[in-house]
């Protein structure tokens, strides 16, 4: 049994193809790709939600490994375009909790909902009234 397994480890190295799927260099950024794949998932809850310290050390830790990617033998450009991938996104989150928190975003938002609170008051008072009229006839 053991032997077998030292066959097909060795049958599995000797094609480049396999070798790469099977390595660390293939399956560590696969595996990273759910961090900016959540980031970008994000992008359309409340901005009020976003922590500012996490999302600062995601960029930093995006920028670590960007460079770190590029520094190792062989580059590893499939690691590289997770983390710049994410660094695009938690870039926009940065901007999306300092636009909210910092740069007036939170007033906006809370002067839209109310003049969509009186907007809704309207719209249930005018369909009262349909309502009323066409009940009479």
């Amino acid at each position: 049994m053991f032997q077998a397994l030292v066959n097909l480890n060795a049958r599995i190295r000797s094609n480049k193809v396999l070798d790469y799927f099977c390595s660390t260099h293939f399956w560590g950024p696969v595996s990273n790709f759910g961090i900016p794949m959540a980031a970008i998932a994000d992008f359309k809850k409340d901005p009020e939600l976003i922590s500012g310290n996490m999302t600062g050390a995601l960029v930093v830790y995006s920028a670590v490994f960007m460079r770190y990617s590029m520094a190792v033998t062989p580059k590893n450009y499939l690691l590289f375009a997770c983390h710049f991938i994410n660094e695009a996104s938690q870039l926009t989150q940065g901007y999306r909790y300092l636009q909210y928190h910092h740069w007036g975003g939170r007033e906006i938002a809370q002067k839209a909902k109310e003049a969509a609170g009186g907007a809704v008051e309207k719209v249930e008072e005018a369909a009262s009234k349909i309502k009323s009229s066409a009940g009479t006839n």
